[in-house]
């Protein structure tokens, strides 16, 4: 059974930093994605960050390009999402998903919510000015 838990989230002050961990389980790793969606309160859930195990693509969405850095711990199986110069935002549910079976994938296809059949149940980061 693959399970996904988020931890790491918090409140910061705008231009601080946080990590959150994603921990995954039961997961088969081979031509899949991990990502990091958010979604703030009366807005769409959108996609942050995805690594494409495929070919070890990352990609990122352009407001938080050269803030945020998407890594994994192939050991622990987990993935980190280290995020700098935090701004009011970034504030959301932050949840990671993920995806095996993909023969190909950009950004626009990872990015994207519905692809995803396995999600956590989020962590709450809150950024204030």
């Amino acid at each position: 059974q693959v399970q996904l838990v988020e931890s790491g989230g918090g409140s910061v002050q705008a231009g601080g930093s946080l990590r959150i961990s994603c921990g995954i389980t039961g997961f088969i790793y081979s031509r899949s994605a991990v990502t990091w969606f958010r979604q703030a309160p009366g807005k769409e859930r959108e996609g942050v960050a995805s690594i494409y195990t495929g070919d070890g693509s990352t990609y990122y969405i352009d407001s938080v390009r050269g803030r945020f850095t998407f890594d994994r711990d192939n050991a622990k199986q987990a993935w980190y999402l280290q995020m700098n110069n935090l701004k009011p935002d970034d504030s959301g549910m932050y949840y990671c998903a993920a995806r095996s079976g993909l023969r190909t994938a950009g950004p626009g296809l990872l990015l994207s919510p519905s692809l995803y059949r396995y999600w956590g149940q989020g962590t709450q980061v809150t950024v204030s000015s």
